[in-house]
């Protein structure tokens, strides 16, 4: 048996799955102020009863990290950045914490100036004065030779609780999104690893003794052990669940919309031939461009519980969300009242919701049933509105699915698939707003817990070889070796995919389920004088995102 868990902003879901059977599901409200009480009730509830020796695989989702960086309760960050050859790095400065060093690396992985010890130690010293737990160690081709990262940490380390070094983040070649994504890395490293070790610790009161899996925004899961290093990846783990779990429990037409309406926002992604876009390079999060691969998705503030009220005399939905529908205790008009009122959501106390939509209808000068279809009809506008300008911005670019680069492609949804709470209920409103043919899998409610549970570990790693200098190296490995001069493309493409297997083994995945592909393979002649003196090779390969074997032939 695996488990799930989709710790959202409004919902705790919890999900036991053997083979394509659910053997308990749990849905439960997330409690911000006591986030892990709502956690370790959810596990206990759903493995009630259960022989913990049977469950195999725990992963989790969560928003945490998101949440943390889009509402600015980050941790600060120590910066330390070493410069090379180009822009100034003052240029790149973030956060309150910055510090700029003499020491640089040239773009072939040569010192060109050595790391200043004592510099590096005052900053140090300054850095715990202010407090600062968190440290992040840049140098601009660090990915080309790390060693004055590693000299950095060698010097302060010891003095900081976590330290995130610049080449480990990504083997892209840009220097500003890598600062951006230690940084981020750093804000949210020390909260996220405290998180995961108590759900480690709820785990283990239920007698489950396995590892902790938790899900990345590209779809893809890692071991607990490595979420503190790559603590950026797993922010947008949300949205990814909720891709990952309609692809578990469908059949994906050619080209179809994916809507996750939960109570505070709708995540929203396009799939193209069955398959999730990707952003490649990486995204964009806390108004910083990173290097954090993910899958495409939107997120606006239109969901079940979105306060609904009149601004100027204009109907308002979201992106607020003041608490749960009047229905059910809230403070505030919702959109989940209005479904109330229409009858054709169940349970609750359905006059609140009455009263609140019928205090609305006057203000509007309308009855009580029709200002209670405006309020779905504004929302499914909303989120249509929201589908269309996502759909326009992606045939403005190269579509990159998780499979592959499709030139040229022009991407028309022919039809909508819905998860969520409200999806049942909502599916019929979106269908004649949006023209489209809209369809709700059976498991909805928890689609993104199981999504959690039955995406597979994914990674990726690059290689660079220089052979007029004799090496070959992968910094974000620590993997550095000797290489002949005439060695070919094909021996540097057979170390990545040596490496990018160790690289899944540490990373959480089971045997050989892992689906390797190439991602860029390029070489170029290096000449000195009149002569070729050697070749500067460049190998990126990773594990895709997918399911894990017993998932990819969906039921449906």
């Amino acid at each position: 048996m695996i488990v799930g868990l989709d710790v959202g902003g409004t919902h705790t879901d919890v999900v036991v799955l053997q083979g394509r059977e659910i053997v308990s599901k749990v849905k439960l409200p997330t409690d911000q102020v006591n986030l892990l009480d709502t956690v370790c009730s959810g596990i206990s509830e759903a493995t009630k009863g259960l022989d913990p020796q049977s469950i195999e695989r725990v992963v989790v989702s969560t928003t945490l990290a998101t949440n943390a960086i889009v509402q600015e309760k980050t941790e600060p960050v120590g910066i330390v950045v070493a410069s090379g050859p180009g822009v100034n790095p003052n240029a790149f400065t973030i956060g309150d914490h910055y510090h700029v060093v003499s020491g640089a690396i040239d773009h072939r992985g040569q010192e060109i100036a050595p790391i200043n010890d004592e510099e590096v130690l005052e900053i140090g010293r300054k850095l715990r004065s202010e407090d600062v737990r968190n440290l992040a160690l840049i140098s601009k081709f660090s990915i080309r030779n790390p060693s004055h990262e590693l000299k950095m940490r060698d010097l302060m380390a010891e003095n900081f609780e976590t330290v995130t070094l610049g080449h480990q983040v990504s083997g892209h070649l840009n220097f500003a999104r890598r600062i951006a994504t230690a940084y981020l890395n750093g804000a949210v490293a020390r909260i996220s690893g405290e998180f995961y070790r108590a759900v480690r610790g709820c785990l283990e009161q239920e007698g489950i003794q396995i590892p902790l899996e938790i899900l990345k925004a590209d779809g893809g899961t890692m071991a607990q052990e490595s979420s503190i290093q790559y603590a950026v990846e797993t922010i947008l783990s949300g949205p990814a669940a909720s891709v990952m779990g309609t692809l578990a429990f469908t059949n994906p037409a050619m080209e179809e919309v994916v809507l996750d309406i939960g109570g505070t926002t709708t995540d929203i992604a396009i799939l193209v031939n069955g398959a999730p876009l990707l952003k490649p390079l990486g995204i964009r999060m806390g108004g910083y461009n990173t290097l954090v691969r993910a899958l495409r998705t939107v997120s606006i503030g239109v969901g079940g519980d979105s306060w609904v009220r009149l601004e100027n005399g204009d109907l308002k939905i979201g992106p607020e969300r003041k608490g749960r529908a009047l229905a059910y205790g809230g403070p505030e008009l919702t959109p989940t009242d209005a479904l109330v009122t229409l009858d054709t959501v169940q349970g609750g106390q359905e006059q609140h919701a009455i009263d609140g939509i019928h205090r609305l209808a006057e203000q509007l000068g309308k009855g009580v049933e029709d200002t209670a279809k405006a309020i779905v009809e504004k929302s499914c506008s909303l989120i249509m509105e929201a589908v269309n300008a996502l759909v326009g911005r992606v045939n403005q670019q190269p579509v990159y699915t998780i499979h592959e680069l499709l030139e040229g492609r022009t991407i028309q949804p022919s039809g909508i698939i819905v998860i969520g709470g409200p999806a049942k209920e909502i599916a019929p409103w979106l269908q004649a707003i949006s023209g489209l043919q809209v369809r709700v899998p059976s498991e909805y409610e928890v689609a993104n817990a199981i999504g959690a549970a039955v995406a597979r570990t994914t990674c990726e790693v690059t290689v660079l070889a220089d052979t007029s200098r004799g090496y070959v190296c992968a910094p974000e490995e620590g993997y550095l070796d000797r290489i002949g001069k005439v060695a070919s493309k094909q021996e540097v493409i057979l170390i990545a995919f040596d490496l990018l297997r160790k690289k899944a083994h540490r990373l959480g995945a089971v045997g050989d389920d892992l689906e390797m592909e190439l991602l860029e393979d390029s070489e170029f002649n290096m000449v000195q004088g009149f002569y070729t003196v050697g070749r500067n090779i460049r190998v990126r390969a990773q594990i895709k995102p997918g399911l894990i074997r017993p998932y990819r032939e969906t039921a449906e």
